[in-house]
């Protein structure tokens, strides 16, 4: 059954819309009629709304009798933003009375007050309302999205993505090559006990020795993985073959041959190598202890050291010059101490990255990249890393202070002179763990 409005004859009001207790009133969806007097889209809207219009939400204890003189008017369609939703969304409903606020619940006793009125539902607003609500909807869910990328975890990052179109970078088959160094890295490990079968040699020698070859390093300018090779060398060899204290400078300086004869395009003369060791040995003494290591050794020098795993490493943290200085400042005070030999040289490598990383940030940092291409958890490198922590502090004091010495001029860019990260000590970070 449905009625027209004789003050708006082109307006058919439905009267089938159910109310709670069986009433019935005018409701349903409301249309214009069309024809030679289609009128503008404001007017069409002050009569959508009838005699009385009245929402749901807004009904009160009072049966919410509408004013029919100055109903709400509905705005005109326009640009819809964030600003106009809102707007809309509060003219949409009729305020109650003041004393009326105070009471929510839906009670009605009559159908005689809503004869005249004709009660629009929530489903019957115009459809540009409901479009308005349905964008308001979808950018809340876009902002709450948004904000659950933001607590996401981090994405492993594809470090080689700028290196597929340089052929020296190998690409296509890096990770098989590290894959084989991962596998091949026990080899280049020795016992951390080796020391006990010497007889006339000692662990404090041993760091003697190498502290001095980083001098010597240095000043011939070398490169990187020839220090890293040297101190391999002298730790394989003695850990197979007994020796005497005089033989040890002697060992040192041999290694540093073979290792400059593996890795360096322009390689010292022995004459070199002997004045540095102020004349101490002859030149057939180095050729015969030459003999004598690469027998021992059986020939294998091609062995990974943490120099290789380290390129790798410093790639995957993104690092850039002095997070790499610090890196290599870390893993050469390692070198020297005896005690560092029961890690492997990937743990190292890595260790020495997390330190560096935590000494210049000032808190704890390790990427899901860094993770991922190390292989390597935090929990995994903290004891090597409170070490290295411990060999910073005390860099610059005793008898060995090559290393220090090494990285506080300016072509290392003073890395010596960084405050250590002692958090990493602290009693309370140890307990977290």
């Amino acid at each position: 059954m449905a009625g027209s409005d004789e003050n708006n004859p082109g307006v058919i009001v439905p009267t089938n819309f159910h109310l709670p207790g069986g009433l019935r009133a005018g409701g349903g969806k409301l249309m214009a009629a069309t024809g030679h007097n289609r009128r503008a889209l404001s007017t069409i809207n002050r009569d959508i709304i009838g005699p009385c219009a009245v929402n749901k939400r807004a009904l009160s204890e009072r049966n919410a009798i509408c004013d029919k003189k100055n109903p709400p008017p509905i705005p005109v369609h326009r640009p819809i933003t964030r600003k106009f939703a809102a707007q809309l969304a509060n003219k949409q409903q009729l305020k109650p009375e003041p004393e009326e606020v105070k009471k929510p619940a839906l009670s009605i006793s009559s159908s005689s007050e809503f004869e005249d009125c004709t009660i629009i539902d929530v489903e019957d607003v115009p459809m540009f309302v409901q479009h308005t609500e349905a964008m308001l909807e979808e950018i809340d869910r876009m902002e709450e999205e948004v904000e659950m990328e933001d607590v996401d975890e981090e994405s492993v990052v594809d470090i080689d993505m700028g290196d597929k179109g340089n052929p020296l970078a190998v690409v296509e088959y890096i990770d098989d090559i590290y894959n084989f160094y991962r596998k091949a890295e026990s080899s280049s490990c020795v016992s951390t006990n080796y020391m006990a079968q010497q007889f006339d040699v000692n662990e404090r020698m041993r760091g003697i020795l190498i502290d001095w070859l980083i001098e010597v390093h240095y000043k011939f300018e070398l490169m990187e993985e020839t220090l890293f090779l040297t101190v391999n060398l002298i730790d394989r060899f003695l850990a197979v073959q007994p020796l005497a204290r005089k033989k040890l400078q002697l060992v040192g300086v041999t290694a540093m041959l073979l290792a400059c004869k593996y890795e360096e395009v322009q390689v010292p003369v022995v004459e070199d190598l002997i004045l540095i060791s102020d004349k101490a040995y002859s030149r057939r003494e180095v050729l015969d202890m030459e003999k004598l290591m690469t027998n021992t050794l059986q020939f294998n020098l091609c062995v990974p050291t943490p120099y290789v795993f380290m390129r790798r490493f410093l790639k995957a943290s993104q690092a850039d010059k002095k997070l790499e200085l610090l890196s290599f400042f870390m893993i050469e005070l390692c070198l020297v101490e005896y005690e560092t030999l029961k890690f492997p040289p990937s743990l190292l490598a890595a260790a020495s990255i997390y330190t560096a990383q935590c000494t210049l940030s000032g808190f704890r940092h390790w990427s899901k990249t860094s993770e991922w291409h190390s292989s390597y958890s935090e929990e995994q490198l903290l004891e090597c890393s409170r070490l290295m922590v411990t060999f910073h502090q005390k860099a610059g004091t005793g008898k060995l202070t090559g290393v220090h010495r090494k990285y506080s001029t300016s072509k290392f860019g003073y890395t010596a002179k960084t405050e250590p990260a002692n958090f990493l000590l602290d009693a309370r970070f140890s307990s977290q763990r």
